[in-house]
């Protein structure tokens, strides 16, 4: 248990730090002197390096020792962000953000080896449920507490001092991280290859689903604070207020979800059913955020967004929980790096996006319908694509023991 608070804890740190800057765009872009459309550049810059990365981490830790590739990647993104606060200009920035996406790039390669690893099928759903309410408290706390301090004392010492705090998680990370072979027989051969996993249709379709669902999830994390604050006349208080309760109803509804779907699974249910189930009705219910920026005042409008953000966090308990199940142990750390290079691709596409159709359009909607299409699509992705939920019985490699140690 004690392992799984401090990765909840380290993925919470993760998406503060990924998601600084959206919070301090707007003074940063007044201070920087920077348009829309390179302020999109400079938000989708963290992905171009944490998409291209995934498949080099999915290997590092299905080749080396998970524990010690996380402490790498914590200490480099983490000095990443401490750094940022230092910079003076939009080359210098872009460059921080390269470096921040390389960092982070290991962490979900990593979650995903250990969970498959040392947690159970019932146990996962709550596990990946507490990881993913980490990334969305993150961005809330971040919103929250980073909105505030920066309008406060500017956005400078909020990065420096969040770069250089961070550092601390490494200290009880290497004196509890988890050890031992799990639920992986000693003698296990080699983990599939690439080749082996991009044979596997599920794997094409957790590929794509990601995508879909990432783009949704990166027009939130990017450009909401600029949405309140420009669409909505908000403060940077008020802004900062609304926005972290969008990213608390994510991560309340996921572990609730996370928890009754193990729940389901001991009760005797049908893990397929239970993981796509979930899925499949979180995402289509999303698709209500394209009422936001149509609402006719802004009570409606906030409804409607944290009812897509509710409906999100009944979707993201199955997601890695689903990889986790399907690719097994011995290929979790390789089929989530390949899973997370395509989904982040989006992460590219849809922050730099947006900002092109603001400028095209000067307005939020096409931007929030795009967004809600891509979860529909994503629906599909999930319910049909994907087979059944269970470990695939690799060529080469013996059945993974039914033995496990929950730590």
């Amino acid at each position: 248990m004690l392992v799984l608070i401090l990765l909840a804890l380290s993925v919470f740190i993760n998406y503060i730090d990924r998601g600084n800057l959206s919070i301090a765009a707007p003074l940063l872009k007044e201070e920087l002197r920077i348009s829309d459309s390179q302020l999109g550049l400079l938000l989708s810059a963290f992905f171009w390096t944490y998409a291209m990365f995934q498949i080099v981490s999915g290997w590092l830790v299905d080749r080396f020792n998970v524990n010690w590739v996380i402490a790498v990647g914590f200490f480099l993104w983490s000095t990443a962000t401490a750094a940022t606060g230092l910079i003076q200009g939009f080359a210098a920035l872009l460059i921080l953000r390269l470096i921040l996406g390389i960092g982070e790039s290991v962490a979900y390669p990593s979650y995903s080896k250990i969970l498959a690893r040392h947690f159970p099928e019932y146990h996962r759903g709550l596990a990946n449920a507490l990881i993913d309410a980490g990334s969305k408290c993150g961005p809330a706390i971040g919103t929250l507490v980073g909105g505030v301090l920066m309008a406060q004392y500017g956005w400078r010492p909020f990065f420096i001092a969040l770069g250089v705090g961070s550092l601390l998680w490494l200290v009880p990370w290497l004196r509890w991280m988890p050890r031992g072979h799990g639920n992986v027989p000693h003698g296990a051969g080699k983990a599939p290859g690439i080749g082996q996993i991009l044979r596997q249709r599920s794997a094409w379709g957790s590929f794509g689903g990601l995508f879909c669902t990432n783009y949704y999830w990166y027009v939130l994390l990017t450009w909401l604070p600029s949405y309140l604050v420009r669409e909505q006349h908000f403060s940077m208080e008020k802004m900062a207020m609304v926005g972290a309760s969008a990213y608390f109803a994510i991560g309340v509804t996921t572990t609730v979800c996370g928890m009754l779907s193990d729940h389901w699974i001991r009760r005797g249910g049908d893990v397929t059913r239970v993981r796509k189930g979930f899925a499949g009705v979180g995402l289509t219910l999303s698709t209500v955020i394209i009422g936001v920026p149509i609402a006719s005042n802004e009570t409606v409008a906030m409804t409607f967004l944290i009812l897509s953000c509710v409906s999100f966090g009944i979707y993201t308990c199955s997601l890695w929980t689903m990889t986790q199940t399907i690719a097994g142990p011995m290929a979790a750390g390789k089929w989530t790096g390949l899973q997370n290079f395509v989904g982040n691709l989006a992460g590219v596409v849809a922050p730099w996006l947006t900002g092109v159709v603001l400028e095209k359009t000067g307005e939020f909607f096409w931007a929030f319908a795009l967004a809600a299409a891509m979860e529909l699509m994503a629906a599909v992705m999930f319910v049909f694509v994907i087979g059944k939920v269970e470990e695939v019985i690799w060529t080469d490699q013996p059945p993974a023991a039914t033995s496990v140690r929950i730590l």
